[in-house]
């Protein structure tokens, strides 16, 4: 395959030219609706979120209601959805956020955008390497007597990731299909078995009561369970890898928000049912990560709980690897654009994938990984603040950013088809986006508010300031780069965002001139 000025006779569906005049790109037709669902979903690693999230979300908030909470935040993705899904059928970029953030708000603000989006999907990626590594030691000490330091697993994962992620993308989405299905069908298994065996308050339907929503702790309990839906605003990364884009990114992303919205509504229902209301937080205090399993093990007793375990540590593999992708297709689209060095906008061999934004991430997560291992003097096994600092702090880096991002876009979606004049016929998903916008914004309030509660830091802690930071370097670093240049590289600055249009309406120009 040939670069710079050379030809190759090639399909025309089969690669998409860079402005670079590379015929190196994302490969079209990779994905149908099946692979890119299920690529999408497994970002959500639904079993980690049951076994994890829901029961960090009842004992540090001590609020039953959390049923009603993923309802309320599926509504409110919904919202936003509706215009984000509606931008996808006139933007097609693997840049995703920052590419429809650039076609509303200009190049400068989506150059920050791109940096803010890299940053966080690499920090979520990242964070489970520390909770990944552990549970993986848990199950060596458990099943082979063998201590194995966390890092070590988590290292071996980054690198198994950062293979399969040079692969095609259908490959991945086959691995990442498996993993996601066998892990809904358990958790599907224990939220039957609760039912039909509940705790000593019986089938209360106590935990959608409104009333269990009230409390100081309501606006960090949104920011743990909004985590829990990231994923579902991939699905446009994958646009260029679709055949049609226009119809499979809309249909993809709104299976997602509902189907995930639904699936732990009625998860975390399970939980109080199993463990009764009143217990439920009593319980998950105590028993933190481990509350799934003690319930599952006196009602399908210890070999389903053993497969649960196992299942555990595969779903954040299969997390891991989705936001890999994600993380290489942003870094592709940047190289391609000019926002990172042309390497990371071509793509590698007969697969089509962006292999230098897979190596990038690679070595990040490696880089990280040792950086914390070398800070943990801990025996193997111990839960250690490094494996969990890694875990809290980077997740809820990746989940701030991600907020900003939505609430960026949801503005973009406005102004984008407020300037096309399409105002009128557009202007019920204008008033979606706004509201989704405004809601987003409130949630990303609380979540710089009470950073330090997120993280497990103390009051008046540095670390409530420096980590949400972190996103705020970004974001500024990225100003001043679109900045620049705007006023250095104007030709540059017009393409943030374009991507393979960029290109084409080049070349439209030179056969015209």
């Amino acid at each position: 395959m040939t670069t710079g000025s050379s030809r190759t006779a090639t399909p025309p569906g089969d690669r998409i030219s860079t402005f670079k005049g590379q015929e190196r790109a994302l490969r079209s037709d990779r994905l149908g609706t099946g692979g890119l669902l299920l690529s999408v979903l497994a970002a959500t690693a639904p079993l980690m979120v049951v076994a994890g999230v829901m029961p960090t979300t009842f004992a540090v908030m001590g609020i039953v209601g959390q049923p009603l909470l993923f309802v309320a935040l599926g509504v409110v993705l919904v919202l936003f959805g509706i215009g984000y899904a509606e931008m996808s059928r006139h933007v097609h970029n693997a840049g995703a956020f920052y590419a429809y953030i650039s076609r509303g708000l200009g190049g400068t603000a989506g150059a920050s955008a791109a940096l803010v989006a890299l940053v966080a999907y690499s920090a979520l990626q990242v964070g489970i390497y520390g909770i990944f590594g552990f549970e993986v030691a848990g199950l060596f000490a458990t099943y082979t007597d063998l201590d194995v330091a966390w890092w070590i697993p988590a290292v071996a994962a980054a690198l198994v990731v950062g293979a399969l992620g040079r692969l095609k993308i259908d490959v991945n989405a086959r691995v990442l299909g498996v993993l996601l299905v066998v892990e809904v069908i358990l958790v599907v298994v224990f939220d039957v078995a609760a039912v039909a065996d509940p705790g000593p308050q019986g089938l209360s339907l106590h935990a959608f009561n409104p009333d269990t929503l009230t409390g100081a702790g309501l606006g960090t309990a949104l920011c743990f369970c909004i985590a829990a839906f990231l994923g579902f605003e991939q699905a446009p990364v994958y646009a260029e890898e679709t055949s049609r884009p226009h119809i499979l990114v809309p249909r993809v992303m709104f299976l997602a928000v509902g189907g995930v919205a639904v699936f732990f509504a009625l998860s975390s229902w399970a939980l109080t049912v199993a463990a009764g209301p009143s217990a439920i937080v009593g319980q998950a205090r105590e028993q933190s990560a481990g509350l799934l399993f003690s319930l599952t093990e006196s009602r399908l007793g210890g070999t389903f709980t053993d497969v649960l375990h196992i299942l555990f540590v595969t779903g954040m593999f299969a997390a891991l690897l989705s936001f890999h992708n994600v993380v290489a297709r942003y870094a592709f689209a940047m190289g391609r654009e000019g926002l990172l060095p042309a390497a990371f906008g071509r793509t590698t061999g007969a697969s089509g994938a962006p292999g230098t934004g897979s190596l990038l991430q690679t070595a990040v997560s490696v880089v990280v990984v040792a950086a914390f291992a070398l800070a943990d003097d801990k025996p193997a096994g111990d839960p250690t603040a490094p494996v969990l600092q890694l875990f809290t702090w980077c997740g809820n880096i990746g989940a701030l950013g991600v907020i900003l991002l939505m609430a960026a876009a949801s503005l973009s979606v406005v102004v984008f088809f407020v300037r096309r004049g399409a105002a009128g016929a557009q202007a019920w998903r204008l008033v979606t986006s706004a509201l989704a916008g405004l809601a987003l914004l409130v949630i990303a309030g609380y979540t710089v508010k009470d950073f330090d509660v997120l993280v497990g830091a103390g009051p008046g802690s540095a670390l409530s300031w420096v980590l949400p930071g972190i996103i705020g370097l970004a974001l500024a670093a990225g100003l001043v780069q679109g900045l620049v240049l705007r006023a250095k590289a104007p030709e540059a600055h017009a393409r943030i965002g374009l991507g393979n249009e960029a290109f084409q309406l080049e070349k439209a120009a030179d056969r015209a001139s």
